[in-house]
């Protein structure tokens, strides 16, 4: 069980009247510092559940050794700061004591003083370096929770929910397909972050961004003078990882070549670097993604069959958002909180019209689409409310695609007079032209 501590509570164990006093003298220069003194090893012991931070420990005690104690205490908190202090000057014992987990060991004369107050200040910058990165490996794991990082309960995400816990349950590979901006890169990481290889690194390089020449040194390093300017050795993506999760964003951009090298990688589990002749062995999981059918690929020979194979696993297809129904309100609020407390901006909500408007866009950018969307209208809204108005769509596919979406005839009308009267500046008289209705029609549509 992980203990907390009081960082200020510190415990003095020593049974010499004049020590105790230089020891309590030093401690007490910090007016924070709250500090208990026990003369017998007993005593300390049965007062670990004050949880102090630091224990200064008096090697010889009454009672009993101080590695004795100091065993005691490791197994009590490994994170208590233990500083052994000592009449002898031994140095085998002063090595088999900071072995066993003694932060320093100090011996007693003129020095002790100052020896003592810059042990005592180095062991609380490393507990507070210590309490950070907890404080950070938690926030970290928060921000991946399963239940609270993926955003939906549709049933298309319920499939893909179930598929992540199999994932969980063994070090499978993974493949997740699915459109650009649908949160391959946030799966991959939720994998990680709440699997077996959690305490090891999440490694994320994206396949279609480096250069192919370029691309086999990332992945497996290389060594020193293997090409023009390898000047040092560098340690590639895959022994990084080690451990932990590389995830291959854009696998599909591989050029065929290397694809024979990594197929080779993962069936040996070991690489070669560039340049080197050692065959390095390695464990970490491998997640993949592309935005394209890799069964396609193979058919059409850009991808080799016994990579695809070797490369599968797990198979995660993310749906677009347009699949996922009410999704994208769940979504919406979330992202709408996420900027409004970045922005120390009043929190906006959507009201029912731009609910209607955003669910009868197509989201060919899916959820990073939603997200710019939805951060520009809230920067444009005058009040805590979004108006339809404040929703301004851009996407590069424009609307022309549009019948993608599975809607009813009635937001299809609202879908095509919304977008003539915003291409030609809510001209009504314009836009029932163009379209062959009457200008009543659209005056009841907006009325609606």
């Amino acid at each position: 069980m992980k203990r907390k501590f009081s960082a200020n509570r510190i415990f003095i164990v020593e049974d010499d009247p004049i020590y105790i006093k230089i020891i309590k003298y030093v401690l007490e220069m910090d007016p924070e510092h709250k500090v208990h003194i026990f003369t017998s090893g007993k005593e300390c012991l049965d007062n670990l559940y004050l949880n102090p931070s630091i224990i200064t420990l008096d090697y010889s005690l009454p009672d009993m050794t101080g590695s004795e104690v100091m065993k005691k205490i490791k197994n009590y908190n490994s994170n208590i700061g233990i500083i052994v202090l000592s009449g002898q000057k031994d140095i085998s014992v002063a090595v088999d004591l900071m072995q066993s987990g003694a932060f320093y060991y100090i011996e007693k004369d003129d020095e002790t003083k100052n020896k003592l107050l810059l042990t005592v200040q180095r062991i609380k910058q490393n507990l507070k370096l210590q309490q950070e990165i907890e404080f950070l490996k938690d926030e970290l794991g928060n921000k991946y929770d399963l239940k609270h990082n993926l955003i939906g309960n549709s049933k298309p995400m319920q499939r893909v929910k179930k598929l992540i816990n199999k994932a969980l349950q063994t070090n499978i590979s993974v493949t997740i397909q699915g459109e650009t901006g649908t949160g391959k890169e946030i799966v991959a990481r939720t994998i990680h972050y709440n699997s077996q290889k959690t305490k090891g690194k999440f490694i994320a390089i994206n396949v279609a961004a480096i250069p192919k020449e370029l691309l086999e040194s990332e992945l497996f390093g290389h060594e020193k003078g293997a090409f023009t300017g390898a000047d040092t050795r560098k340690i590639g993506k895959f022994e990084l990882a080690d451990s932990g999760t590389l995830f291959l964003d854009e696998i599909a951009e591989m050029d065929i070549n290397l694809q024979t090298k990594l197929l080779r990688a993962l069936q040996e589990r070991e690489i070669t670097r560039v340049g080197g002749n050692e065959a390095i062995k390695f464990e970490a999981r491998l997640i993949v993604a592309t935005h394209k059918n890799l069964a396609e690929e193979v058919e059409k020979g850009n991808f080799r069959e016994d990579l695809y194979y070797r490369l599968l696993g797990l198979p995660i297809d993310l749906p677009p958002l347009r699949e996922r129904g009410n999704d994208i309100f769940n979504l919406a609020e979330l992202f709408l909180k996420e900027f409004c407390l970045s922005n120390k901006l009043p929190l906006k909500t959507l009201s029912k019209e731009s609910k209607e408007k955003l669910l009868a866009h197509s989201f060919y950018g899916n959820v990073r689409e939603l997200k710019a969307v939805l951060d520009l209208a809230a920067a444009l809204s005058e009040s805590t409310i979004i108006e339809p108005s404040d929703i301004q769509f851009n996407s590069p596919k424009g609307r022309e695609s549009f019948l993608n979406s599975e809607l009813s005839l009635k937001q299809y009308n609202k879908r095509i007079v919304d977008h003539f009267l915003q291409k030609y500046d809510n001209d009504v008289l314009l836009v029932a032209k163009k379209l062959n209705i009457g200008k009543s029609t659209i005056y009841r549509m907006l009325k609606e």
